[in-house]
């Protein structure tokens, strides 16, 4: 083989690698196209959070397969009188690994104060305590 053979040979292959390049290229592209339409079009389902633990008559403990924390029910008081039968209305309400949807209110010394209504009822659990004569509102309906 001589010298202008191996020129020849190598000006064909590297017209051939910038072809080769550029389809990859752009087969790779419009795979990611492809991917990033179909997970936007068909998200993944959001997790709920589900009670853990109902600790006192306003305080329960919420895990959302992520973290898990205090939520103090919001704008509820209850009378210590009533405290017993407060956290038993929740534990009847609020089962271990019932799910449940927040809506956070604020928040305070690092707990959450949010209104939580379990997902099959449209009554959250500070108005249920409320409306059983359990407890009292503690702030204006907003």
């Amino acid at each position: 083989m001589n010298l202008s053979g191996l020129f020849q040979n190598h000006s064909q292959r590297s017209s051939f690698l910038p072809r080769l390049r550029s389809g990859a290229l752009i087969r790779f592209c419009s795979s990611l196209l492809i991917l990033l339409v179909v997970m936007l079009a068909s998200p993944l389902p959001s997790m709920a959070a589900e009670v853990l633990q109902v600790r006192s008559s306003t305080l329960l403990q919420i895990g959302d397969r992520n973290r898990n924390y205090s939520v103090r029910l919001a704008c509820v008081a209850v009378d210590p009188a009533n405290e017993q039968a407060a956290v038993d209305l929740l534990k009847k309400a609020v089962p271990r690994r019932k799910r449940v949807n927040l809506r956070p209110e604020g928040n305070e010394d690092g707990v959450l104060i949010a209104r939580v209504t379990p997902l099959d009822t449209d009554q959250d659990l500070g108005l249920s305590l409320v409306t059983t004569g359990l407890a009292t509102q503690s702030c204006s309906e907003g």
